[in-house]
């Protein structure tokens, strides 16, 4: 049973005491019923928009696990006819300060442009110790 449908019954209670309008304690009881009507209605409005949030809440979330799986799908299926798991290197940007993913392909190119503030950011890999000619795979 609802509180609306219990608010109804103390109604049908009430109207079958035959309340008089005129004495103080049954005016005071028909003004209680009335209250407890009002908030049985709020109440109800209450309960459906939660519950129509709750059914727009699962739609932005299966939207959103949908974008996720777009976004952040693996693209390769195969079993280990190439290495799919791209090392990724963290590069601070000296402009902003902000870190950067980027992988080995985007080192290559020799320089990207700091997604924060636009900063032209290069990259140097030729190695500079003093055993080698600059061919250092270490």
């Amino acid at each position: 049973m609802t509180i609306s449908e219990k608010v109804s019954y103390i109604k049908g209670l009430a109207d079958g005491l035959g309340l008089d309008e005129n004495n103080k304690q049954d005016k005071i009881l028909k003004a209680i019923i009335d209250v407890l009507d009002d908030i049985a209605l709020t109440v109800e409005d209450l309960e459906d928009g939660c519950a129509e949030l709750a059914e727009q809440i699962d739609a932005v979330d299966e939207d959103l696990a949908a974008v996720e799986d777009f976004v952040y799908e693996d693209d390769c299926d195969c079993d280990d006819c190439c290495d799919c798991d791209d090392e990724l290197y963290e590069v601070e940007c000296p402009n902003c300060n902000d870190i950067i993913c980027v992988d080995e392909d985007m080192l290559a190119e020799g320089s990207i442009d700091c997604p924060n503030c636009g900063t032209n950011l290069e990259f140097d890999l030729e190695c500079d110790c003093d055993c080698c000619d600059g061919d250092c795979e270490d």
